[in-house]
């Protein structure tokens, strides 16, 4: 499919998209907005995709939301009525939200691939990927408090699942940057990398990695992923019986058997 705002490709079964707002430092707006959500729900629903890779254009990886369009929210003061600016305020937010939400609950694997900088709404799409890789020269920082803001698409929610509270306190209170080594350090990042080319190889490796996975089997992993963190242990344990009741006798367990039997790499279906 072609986008407007987005580079996007599927080859051997992973997916590359691409913020391509390099004149506006992939700051997104509306339209682009948009169109985030569209490509995951794609991604989602496609089988021909078994894992995505997300990356941007240009000299850094998103400068976060444009502020033509945070400015937008302004057009509330025309309403009298200040419930229903209030109500009309909160939409805002979740249309904001939920291309990120498209992110999380994408049913494959999204790893993203930052350089430069990732910035206010970069970190919000950042915190909802399943992996995150930068360069060594990228930088990260909770810019909101900077705007007089409270970061409201998810930063708050995710990244201290990951990262210490504390410091994600730090990084929200000051809007200071993380840099590379101190992102690995924390657990924001998994690995970085010596330029964006060097990057997008390693990124793509371990993309290719796990497309040659059992794809049903991976779709659980994230799932059971997903619920874990928010849930108890019990409560993990009891999903993941009724996950594998459900999903365990597959073509793919078959395939895999089938593949160790004889030392050959197994052909899963998508």
């Amino acid at each position: 499919m072609n986008y407007e705002h987005f580079k996007y490709e599927v080859a051997d079964k992973v997916a590359h998209v691409a913020i391509n707002r390099p004149d506006k430092v992939n700051a997104l707006h509306e339209p682009a907005w948009k169109e985030l959500k569209t490509i995951f729900e794609q991604i989602d629903s496609d089988p021909e995709v078994r894992v995505a890779v997300l990356s941007g254009e240009g000299k850094l990886f998103c400068a976060g939301i444009d502020l033509q369009m945070l400015m937008s929210v302004k057009n509330v003061e025309n309403i009298e009525c200040a419930g229903r600016r209030s109500e009309r305020i909160m939409q805002f937010v979740k249309e904001l939200q939920a291309p990120i939400n498209a992110i999380e609950n994408c049913s494959k694997p999204v790893l993203a691939a930052i350089h430069g900088g990732c910035i206010g709404g970069g970190v919000d799409i950042v915190a909802a990927c399943d992996m995150r890789y930068c360069t060594d020269d990228a930088y990260f920082t909770i810019k909101e408090i900077d705007m007089g803001m409270v970061a409201d698409l998810g930063t708050l929610q995710r990244l201290p699942k990951f990262v210490k509270p504390a410091v994600v306190a730090e990084m929200a209170f000051t809007g200071r940057k993380v840099g590379a080594a101190e992102a690995k350090d924390i657990g924001l990042v998994n690995a970085y990398f010596e330029g964006k080319e060097n990057l997008i190889t390693e990124v793509n490796a371990i993309a290719q990695t796990i497309a040659s996975k059992s794809p049903l089997s991976i779709r659980g992993t994230k799932e059971v992923l997903r619920h874990t963190r928010d849930h108890s242990v019990q409560d993990g344990l009891h999903h993941m019986a009724v996950w594998n009741a459900a999903m365990l006798l597959s073509d793919d367990l078959t395939a895999a058997f089938m593949a160790a039997m004889s030392k050959q790499n197994p052909d899963f279906k998508d």
